[in-house]
Parts: C-alpha cells; structure tokens; sequence
C-alpha cells in the first residue's frame, strides 16, 4: 500500500477509539446502543438500511491505473475511476472517520490457505463489523496475532459523496483501488456491498493464479463426491444445495483450484422473504444470537420477525456463519466436483427439465448465464422476460467472461465432471398457462444426476437446444422429462422454443474472442 495513504489510515486506527476484532456480545452491544438495532426474540439483531436495500451497480467503479488498465473488462459493470478521483474522496473520508469510534475486523477471504486473502474491514458501524465478522472467514487466535491485511475495506455510510467534487454517480460509491488495495464503500447502509466488494477482488485475483473463482452454492456427498451449484436468485440454489444428505460447502462464492473446490466465505448470506421452518428449517433455525437480519420488520412489543413482511424491500437477508447450518463442511474445503450443475429458472416453459450439455455447451451456457423474471414482479413486466448475467455473476466479474469460461472448461475436461442443465421454471406452457416445475421431482432430477443413476439412462438430443435429454429418470415420470410432451398445444412449443433460442443468439453477439467451438454450441434459432 502507498507509504502516505497507509500512515493516513494507521493514524487514524492508532486512536483510543478504535475497536479491534470485538466478540459477537461486544458488537451485538454496540449494535444495538450505537446503530438502532434491535434484538430479535431469537437472539438475532435487525438492521435497517435506509434508501438502499440492495447493491448499487451504477456506483460501483474500479480505479483505472496502469496494472489493471490492460487487464480490466471495462464498461457499463466495471466503470473506471480516475486515481485523482479516488485520492480526493479518500482523503475526504479518512478526515470524516477521523476521531470516531471505528470497528475494525482482521481474517480472510478463502478457506484454502493456499490462496486465501488476509483482509481487514474498517466500519463505522458495528452491525456492519458484525456482518464482516460473520461473513468472512474468521481467524484463530494465532493467526491472528500473526495477520497482515493485505487488502482493507473501509466503510463509511454515513459520508455522502458530491458527484459534482468526487466524480460519482451518486452519493453512494463502492470503489475497488488493486493498487492501494483498498475497498472504498460510502453513501449506503446495505451491508452486502462489504461481501461482494471482496468477492469481486477474489474474481481478478484468483484467475491470475490459474483458480477459478465462482458464483455457486457447493457440497458434498458422504462420499466425498463433490456437487457445485450455478444459478440466479429464484432458480432455487440454495433450496437445492442445502440437501440434509450432503455437508454444505458454502451457499454463493467458491474457487476452484488444482487442488479442489473451496469456500471463498466464512458465512451464508440468505434470502428470508417469505421464509418458514417448514420450508427452509436450517436457514430458519440459523437466526438466533450472533446473526444479522437486513429490512426485516420486527414486532415492537415481542420482537418476533415478519419474514412476510416486504414493506421495506422484498431483498430482506439474514447473515449467519456458516457454521450456524448443522452439516456444514469446516474447513470449507473439498476435492474436485464430479457434477456442475446450471439452474435456470425458464418461465417460457421451453427448456427440458433436466438436460446433459458437452463440455462446448457447459461453456456456451455459463457464459449466457440464462434466467427469466416473471410478469408482475417488476413494474412494466407483463409476460415473462429473458435474464442473461453472464457467468452467473456478471457484476462481479473484472476480467473478460472468456476468461472464466475458458477455465470452466479446462477443469471439466481435467477432471471429468458432468454438466447438468436443470430448469426450475415452468412445464405444459409458459407462465400463465402452464406449471412450476414439481420440486419433489426437480429433487429426484438432481439426485439422480448426482448419484450417477440419470447416466444409466438413454438420451435423446433436443431438435432446438441441441442438449442431450434423458428418457426417464428415477422418481420422475417420463412424459415429464420432454418439454414439448407435456404442453397441450404442441405446434405453440414449436413457436416459443425458436424464439428463447433466438433471444440466446442475440444475447451471445456480445462477446468477443470467442472460440468456434463454443458458439457453434448454441441453440438453432
């Protein structure tokens, strides 16, 4: 770190008000006297995050200097900022910390000691503390005694920027600096940008040491058989990874290296709209002390939480250490996944419910990064629309999507791991005609794909996808299985198939130095 900016920031943490790597008991405290958060009839605190209640894309930037200028993806996701810029506000919100009461937690992102990342998260606020503290990986007493951050993010949500003085879009700002490694977030209380910040700095720094990281949920058999997880919110990822069968690797963020899979989180970060025991008891159970809820409105008198509650935003979350879930794998570390699977949650009703994709398919795939959202759930939105996010994480990508796909499929080819697409959304029709897809059966699918059982079966090539499809499956009927079988009107699926075909063409002209191999792997539009 440059010589000047770090004195700045040490001066600043060497003040008598500066709290170093507080417990749980001590943050919740603070938490609760300094920030307005409110205890929770399970021990649980909730926070509210004011006017933003999720990420902030348009206010994410990256410091555009000359060690990453040749290697940065740049455009409407990674937005440069000028180093002038950056110095200017940096200043401006070390002299606004500056004599405040600060907390501050030491540990890593990454469970594989090989490559985790020491990291150190500077708060203004101590339910943000405790957030990082949960979410990250937390040190021993050893380690951190011996810990050098070599990345620090400093947080000040209650700096608002000027665009007009600092450059911004807004007065909210999320600015990654590799070159000072410093993570810059002001201008808003939601405590994901923390999580996601880091994940986005693992996301250039992992690929450069031959690691792919990824957006993925991930576990284990009893076995030792590994299972990863690709999908967008709604196409049922964590629903699916969270098997009482398997120990849980992690729920969102992995790399994958010459030595397995491992969890680049110490922590889950769950969505709890409309959560229940009965549908999701771990997740429910998992609120208790030491656990952060975001917007979640709670009762005033008995501190009960309204999980039906969406008053403030339906993104309401709750962040927990991962070993608060009864089978989670500690240390988050595993051997080579022998099964990749893609959740898609297709409301055009065309896609099999499960299909097996060739290694150029898998590629074509994780690059279109394919869901749909449904009528209704945005304004404007009365049919269902087509989602591309490339990779299954678009806004967290630095480098070029070829990248990371190109890796995908040298660890499939090394190691031999089976690729699934399985369709969460709709059978018989679209949304609006037909039905969600049966989760007992979408269970029975996975499975199978996992236990090997769905390889014993024939399978046929889809005439549009072009993805293998399997003729029967243990637990699942096989009218099932074939999309175009189970819709009544079958000349309206040949109509609607071409046209998610043709939506998956027009949304792959995008990329560039891609190999032939991977684009003749697209659907025939």
């Amino acid at each position: 770190m440059d010589t000047k900016t770090s004195k700045q920031l040490n001066d600043i943490l060497n003040s008598e008000n500066i709290r170093f790597n507080l417990s749980v008991a001590e943050l919740v405290e603070k938490a609760v006297t300094n920030n307005g958060s409110k205890l929770t009839s399970t021990g649980a605190i909730s926070s509210k995050t004011g006017k933003y209640t999720g990420r902030s894309p348009k206010d994410k930037f990256i410091v555009d200097e000359p060690s990453v200028h040749d290697k940065v993806d740049w455009g409407s996701t990674n937005r440069p900022f000028t180093p002038e810029k950056f110095e200017k506000l940096y200043q401006d919100v070390l002299n606004y910390l500056d004599g405040k009461e600060l907390f501050v937690f030491d540990g890593y992102a990454g469970a594989d000691q090989t490559y985790r990342l020491p990291i150190r998260v500077v708060n203004e606020y101590a339910w943000h503390n405790l957030f990082a503290r949960q979410l990250f990986v937390r040190p021993t007493e050893d380690e951190l005694n011996s810990h050098q951050a070599e990345f620090t993010v400093v947080s000040a949500p209650d700096f608002e920027a000027d665009p007009e003085v600092h450059g911004t879009n807004s007065e909210a700002f999320i600015i990654v600096n590799f070159a000072k490694k410093i993570v810059l977030i002001g201008g808003t209380k939601y405590a994901g940008e923390t999580k996601k910040s880091i994940f986005s700095v693992m996301n250039y720094i992992l690929p450069q040491k031959g690691v792919l990281s990824m957006h993925c949920s991930a576990n284990k058999g009893e076995n030792g058989d590994v299972a990863l997880f690709f999908g967008l919110s709604g196409t049922g990822k964590t629903t699916l990874s969270a098997d009482p069968n398997r120990f849980l690797i992690g729920d969102d963020e992995h790399g994958w290296s010459d030595n397995g899979v491992f969890n680049i989180e110490g922590g889950c970060y769950a969505k709890c709209i409309n959560l229940t025991e009965e549908k999701e008891p771990e997740i429910y159970r998992a609120i208790k002390f030491g656990s952060v809820l975001e917007n979640v409105i709670v009762d005033e008198k008995n501190r009960v939480a309204d999980y039906d509650d969406n008053s403030l935003t339906e993104n309401t979350r709750a962040a927990y250490p991962i070993d608060y879930i009864p089978n989670a794998l500690i240390p988050g570390v595993a051997g080579h996944p022998e099964v990749v699977i893609f959740l898609t949650a297709d409301a055009f009703g065309v896609l099999p419910p499960i299909s097996k994709l060739s290694k150029e398919q898998a590629m074509y795939h994780f690059m279109s990064g394919y869901t749909s959202k449904l009528a209704g759930t945005e304004r404007g939105i009365t049919e269902p629309e087509a989602t591309f996010s490339t990779c299954f994480g678009a806004p967290f990508l630095p480098l070029a999507p070829s990248v990371y796909a190109e890796m995908l499929g040298e660890k499939i080819d090394k190691h031999n791991a089976k690729v699934y697409l399985v369709n969460t959304g709709w059978s018989g029709g679209a949304y609006g005609v037909g039905k969600r897809m049966n989760l007992p059966y979408t269970r029975a699918m996975v499975t199978a794909a996992l236990n090997g059982e769905l390889e014993k079966s024939e399978f046929v090539e889809h005439p549009v996808f072009g993805v293998s499809v399997p003729k029967s499956c243990p637990g699942v009927p096989s009218e099932v299985l074939d999309p175009r079988e189970t819709w009544a009107d079958k000349a309206a699926y040949d109509v609607q198939a071409p046209k998610l075909a043709a939506l998956f063409v027009d949304n792959f002209k995008k990329f560039n130095n891609v190999s032939d191999a991977i684009k003749n792997a697209a659907p025939k539009a």
